[in-house]
This record gives structure tokens, C-alpha cells and sequence, in this order.
């Protein structure tokens, strides 16, 4: 698998992130980037996608898969695909708390500590669904990374569609997100506007 290793704060900065969207703390980075002349509505649409896929970690091939099947699902294209990159297992993972960053829920899932209805999953991209229990593997309760993730997000709100038991390290998709529910700032529609070309 392809992997980017731009710092993550330049990253940040250069698509106009804040980065505690991705669980970094926000006073590294405030500068917005440097913008010289009019960008173009293509490079709107563009960056748009951009930041999806890097908050994400979406490489474009399964980027494109996703826009293909939100195309296909009922309802708005865009919301639909703010909805499936959402419900991940790794997304999920750091929205329950149990990681600290993006990344880092992404290494937890693929290290094979997390279980969902009780099965060990250990592939990030995993589309979870309503009612699917994902909890902490019992053999990674003790885990210190996951500990200290539990510390830092002590104060991070868990979103309304997800319901979390930080005793028992686990927690359950009530329903899929809407789109206002997803905290995000990312412009849909230019990436809408971008795939249909």
C-alpha cells in the first residue's frame, strides 16, 4: 500500500485543515496557506478531495470505489459518501475514544485489537454498520496505547449516532451519520462535481 509520509502538520496547512480533526492539538498549525492568486473552480473541487482522502487515509483507487457506491445508494451523493468514509472501523475507533489519532486507531485496527460483534477485525476499511457492537480485544485491554488514548480523550465528546462504555472499552453504532452530524469542514458537492466530469 501506497503510504504518505508528509508531515502531518504541512499537510494540514497546505489543504487548510485544522488539525485537530485529526487528533493533533491545534497550536502547531494556525497559519492558513499562502494563496497568491485566484484558484480555479477545478482546484476548489480538487482540494476538496484532497483533504478528504488525507483526513481519511484514502488512497484515490478506493476513494473512487466509494464515490461509486454512495453514487448508487438512495438519496444525496455527497452526504452518502460522507456517511460510508465515516462509518469505517477506523474512523470509528478514534470517534469512540479509543485512539488518539487518526493513524494511530488505524494501526490499532490493523494490529488486530479491536473486535466488532465479538470477531477480530483487523482491516481498517471495515464498513460497520447499525447495531455492530466494536469493543477492545481482551488481550489489548491492558495495552498502553490504548490507555492513554482513554486519558487524552476524557474530554473529546463522542458524536449522538455512537454510544460508548468506557468501562468495558466498547462501544455501538446507533445509526449511520447524517451529514450534520459529521463534524467536518469539507465542501461534498465540488467532489460530487469533480467525479461527475
Amino acid at each position: 500500500m501506497a503510504v504518505n509520509r508528509t508531515p502531518v502538520l504541512k499537510r494540514c496547512r497546505q489543504l487548510g485543515i485544522d488539525p485537530v480533526v485529526l487528533g493533533y492539538s491545534g497550536k502547531e498549525s494556525k497559519r492558513q496557506p499562502n494563496r497568491r492568486r485566484k484558484e480555479s473552480e477545478y482546484g476548489m473541487q480538487l482540494r476538496e478531495k484532497q483533504k478528504a482522502k488525507f483526513i481519511y487515509g484514502v488512497q484515490e483507487k478506493q476513494f473512487r470505489g466509494y464515490f461509486r457506491r454512495a453514487k448508487s445508494m438512495p438519496g444525496i451523493t455527497g452526504e452518502n459518501l460522507m456517511a460510508i468514509l465515516e462509518s469505517r472501523l477506523d474512523s470509528i475507533v478514534f470517534r469512540l475514544g479509543f485512539a488518539r489519532t487518526r493513524k494511530e486507531a488505524r494501526q490499532t485496527v490493523t494490529h488486530g485489537h479491536i473486535t466488532v460483534n465479538g470477531k477480530r477485525v483487523d482491516i481498517p476499511s471495515y464498513r460497520v454498520r447499525p447495531g455492530d457492537l466494536i469493543a477492545v480485544a481482551p488481550k489489548a485491554k491492558d495495552l498502553l496505547v490504548i490507555k492513554s488514548a482513554l486519558v487524552s480523550n476524557e474530554r473529546v465528546q463522542v458524536p449522538a449516532w455512537l454510544e460508548v462504555d468506557i468501562e468495558k472499552l466498547q462501544g455501538s453504532v446507533l445509526s449511520l451519520p447524517t451529514r450534520d452530524q459529521i463534524d467536518l469542514d469539507i465542501n461534498e458537492q465540488l467532489i460530487v462535481e469533480l467525479y461527475s466530469k
